[in-house]
């Protein structure tokens, strides 16, 4: 006979899945965002009698702030409710993924699990031939002498590329700053090999002290808590109908949804 919550002592988890491109703007799948992920995180460590919060992390990354303000939001709650948060790999935790794992207080993943990718990329493309062979002038005027920065339309400028690289840098050095705020000690390898952007199975990751162990969410929760501990699944709001039937209606859904399947393809998944 299954007891009421009311009276269930078993250790309670929770489980918050976390899959897809870290994005502001919603593909075919959806994505993570802190618009998105931010309320489930709240009703995830409101559960009464929590002994802890788990993240089943799928994400190959994706944009450093979302990736920053959704870790921010699962440190604030975890110090606020006091219990531990552990986050369980699945296919893959890289780049911005791999941010939001280190919010966990561990991090267990498969064996062929994907995790790392530390660094910072910022891709595009010159059109600059094309309006050419189409007879096209392109007409624009600026108020600011950077106003017009990496304009896909002009050949690139040497200002721009070294601007562009002063930023990424910064972005890298970030995220350099928080694994190793958040990992400390636990990292087995110097920076010259972890931060270059390169991405490791899960074994080697455990090697290299990016995860602790391998594992996966189940059995992660009966190794902590015992055979009797109760994993609750926590999502966001269900989709209308609509949405549903037809999801990514909009170019924009189409273009995240082609961003994402990139992001994975670097990944070799």
């Amino acid at each position: 006979m299954k007891l009421p919550a009311l009276f269930d002592r078993h250790p309670r988890i929770a489980l918050v899945r976390l899959q897809g491109a870290i994005t502001p703007r919603p593909g075919f799948g959806g994505g993570i965002s802190l618009a998105t992920t931010g309320p489930v995180l709240d009703r995830a460590f409101a559960i009464r009698r929590l002994a802890a919060v788990f993240l089943a992390i799928n994400s190959p990354g994706g944009s450093p702030v979302q990736s920053s303000l959704v870790a921010a939001r699962i440190r604030r709650l975890a110090e606020e409710k006091k219990v531990p948060v552990i986050a369980c790999v699945e296919d893959a935790a890289a780049s911005g993924g791999y941010w939001i794992a280190c919010a966990a207080d561990e991090i267990v993943a498969d064996p062929a699990s994907i995790l790392g990718s530390i660094g910072v990329i910022a891709a595009g493309f010159g059109f600059q031939g094309a309006l050419e062979r189409l007879g096209v002038e392109r007409r624009l005027r600026t108020a600011g002498t950077e106003k017009s920065f990496w304009d896909p339309f002009r050949p690139e400028q040497p200002e721009d590329a070294a601007r562009l690289e002063t930023l990424l840098e910064d972005l890298h050095g970030e995220f350099r700053a928080w694994v190793t705020a958040r990992r400390g000690d636990r990292l087995k390898a110097p920076p010259e090999q972890l931060f270059t952007g390169r991405f490791w199975p899960g074994r080697k990751a455990v090697e290299l002290g990016l995860a602790d162990r391998l594992g996966d969410a189940a059995g992660e929760a009966k190794r902590r808590f015992g055979e009797k501990a109760r994993l609750i699944p926590v999502g966001g709001p269900r989709p209308s109908l609509l949405r549903r039937l037809l999801p990514g209606l909009s170019a924009e859904a189409v273009i995240a949804a082609a961003e994402e399947r990139a992001a994975w393809a670097r990944l070799g998944l």
